[in-house]
């Protein structure tokens, strides 16, 4: 008995010092971290950001470095909230996860079987892409993104319309292309199965149960937070400048939380425990298992020269898998206006890294998270900041040498075919949204919801676009892209051509007719029956609201007022008609515009 007590003291004595000295390992793998991470700011130009490590069921490391606010220096915490952007997608994807549990959804059913208005482009599609299919994009379709970048909504129906005009560029399943449209999408999806809103259903499902109580889901609470950080761009690749926050809008279930790292790193020590936090299931087991596995093959992934112990690239539902030098890893990035991220967690090592930056299209998230993961998993030390910032240089000095290379397709001494005025007007792609072009100093611009355009000539109808900035306008900035107008075969401008998809040929945004409201009793002036050679033209009114043409042997035409005595055919482009009248102001005839001729009827 005596030994058996003095057996356990002596387990009551060790304790401490076998707990002292797990700590000191653990504390071992952290030393001189923060001073690696501070030099980053420098390297990188980099106004700030926040870093935490999640081991099985804590935080064992949390900080911030830098300035949230790079103007006054107000210091990065551990609790400042950045946009996390798509990392928002494992959020997403998660409450189908949770509805699929509760039996209320089918992942290979179609969509539409939730969402009876959604249309794709073509039968196939609406035949064969299944929820599935959208969570790890595998639909055919490319991102199609300026479409909700440029001509935002806070309606996630009128974006859910704009699908059925967007083309893809694959076969279903036939290959992985990223794309927002398909997360909003499983919002949507999300909301109409439960009657709340998306943002509801991520604050009572996830926020309010894992205690991430400073986390948000708009850019409105951003600005309200104490601790929020401002988002930054580098310019000439050494100017730190601010940029404006963008509202993601209706978008938001592809990419609008904001959110600490404290408060990620709760979101991370739910997976890492296979979708349990404090011993509550959070995420089913079932959909946490499928979430991390792969669903399709986003690329090679083949080991490289330089890394031979890292490879594989695949998706699942929100999450991206790899092997990161022979450890399973899941993560995911987050890029929008200004902001950074990368979310990632190793499910065999028990380890998660959240990083947060307030710069836009940063690689600080990659080289902290390489850092980190090498110390956490006990790793041989690779100089990442090195390596990633030779890459980096390397493909900056490629991209320059290609464009001294680069011979100018421009064709000299050109000029539009048009007076800029006759180029004005409203320019519709159904798939995207309207532009309109408008003459101000003899200047062409291009307005869009949330930006101004300079039209520059570049040759014959073909213009190139400059953002217009509080700065002013930076014609410096090279782009690729090109409004290219075109004209019907009344020679008017018709459409413009414009290079806005990169997987696709060039989208038409066509001219809308610029309809006038006229009087009914005005309209009625026009009725009446016009001789054409042998034909009887037909011109009548319906419910004293609209006028319509009528020729024996062709269909009824609904035309639009577009000025005084002017209407064009409303399914007929280059097609119009013009009334004639005599010096009394009595109708007398008819003008049919039309590309091959003008043709003049008479009034019976």
């Amino acid at each position: 008995m005596k030994k058996f007590l003095f057996f356990l003291s002596l387990i009551v004595l060790m304790s401490p010092v076998m707990a002292q000295k797990k700590k000191e390992v653990a504390d071992q793998r952290l030393a001189g971290l923060d001073a690696k991470l501070q030099t980053l700011l420098a390297d990188w130009k980099t106004p700030g950001f926040a870093v935490a490590i999640v081991e099985k069921g804590k935080v064992v490391y949390a900080k911030g470095f830098g300035y949230r606010d790079y103007e006054n220096k107000i210091p990065v915490t551990a609790n400042t909230l950045f946009a996390i952007g798509s990392c928002t997608k494992a959020f997403t994807s998660s409450l189908l996860g949770i509805l699929r549990n509760e039996n209320k959804l089918e992942f290979d059913k179609s969509p539409e079987t939730y969402l009876p208005g959604l249309k794709f482009f073509n039968h196939d599609m609406d035949n064969l892409i299944t929820i599935r299919d959208m969570m790890c994009h595998r639909t055919g379709l490319p991102r199609h993104d300026y479409s909700w970048y440029l001509f935002p909504t806070d309606s996630r129906d009128s974006l859910m319309r704009r699908v059925q005009f967007q083309e893809p560029s694959a076969g279903i399943r036939e290959k992985y292309q990223y794309n927002n449209f398909m997360f909003m999408l499983q919002g949507s999806i999300v909301e109409k199965i439960t009657g709340k809103s998306w943002e509801e259903n991520v604050s009572e499902k996830f926020f309010k149960p894992l205690g991430m109580s400073g986390s948000n889901l708009s850019i409105e609470s951003l600005e309200k937070s104490d601790d929020a950080a401002f988002g930054y761009r580098l310019k000439k690749d050494s100017i730190v400048e601010k940029a404006d926050y963008y509202h993601i809008r209706a978008m938001s279930p592809a990419g609008s939380i904001n959110s600490s790292v404290n408060d990620m790193g709760k979101w991370l020590i739910t997976w890492i425990n296979g979708g349990k936090f404090e011993g509550k299931e959070i995420i089913p087991a079932s959909y946490f298992s499928e979430a991390i596995s792969s669903q399709i093959v986003t690329s090679g992934g083949l080991p490289s020269k330089e890394h031979p112990d890292q490879y594989l690239y695949n998706y699942g539902f929100g999450w991206l898998m790899s092997s990161y030098r022979g450890h399973y890893q899941v993560q995911h990035g987050g890029a929008i206006d200004g902001f950074s991220a990368s979310t990632c967690f190793f499910p065999s090592d028990s380890i998660g890294i959240v990083v947060l930056v307030n710069q836009d299209g940063s690689t600080v998230p990659s080289v902290v998270r390489n850092i980190i993961a090498d110390r956490m998993l006990k790793l041989t030390a690779i100089d990442w900041n090195k390596d990633l910032k030779t890459e980096q240089e390397k493909a900056l000095k490629s991209q320059k040498e290609a464009e001294s290379k680069a011979v100018s397709s421009k064709k000299s001494g050109t000029k539009p075919s048009h007076l800029l005025t006759e180029f004005g007007g409203k320019y519709l792609n159904q798939g995207y949204g309207a532009i309109k072009i408008i003459v101000e100093r003899d200047s062409l611009f291009a307005v869009l919801p949330l930006k101004k355009l300079w039209l520059k000539h570049y040759h014959y109808d073909i213009f190139q676009p400059f953002e217009i900035t509080k700065k002013g306008i930076d014609t410096a900035e090279n782009n690729e892209l090109r409004f290219n107008f075109h004209t019907n075969n009344s020679g008017e401008i018709e459409s413009i051509f414009i290079n806005i998809e990169p997987a696709n040929e060039a989208l038409k945004f066509k001219r809308q007719t610029n309809v006038i409201n006229i009087e009914k009793d005005v309209l009625k002036k026009y009725t009446g029956e016009y001789l054409i050679g042998e034909f009887v033209a037909k011109v009548y009114t319906k419910n004293d609201q609209t006028l319509f043409l009528f020729v024996e042997g062709q269909p009824e035409y609904e035309l639009e007022p577009t000025g005084v005595n002017k209407f064009s055919i409303k399914i007929l482009d280059g097609y119009k008609v013009e009334f004639t009248e005599a010096e009394n102001g009595v109708i007398n005839g008819v003008l049919f515009i039309q590309p091959n001729g003008t043709f003049k009827a008479t009034k019976k």
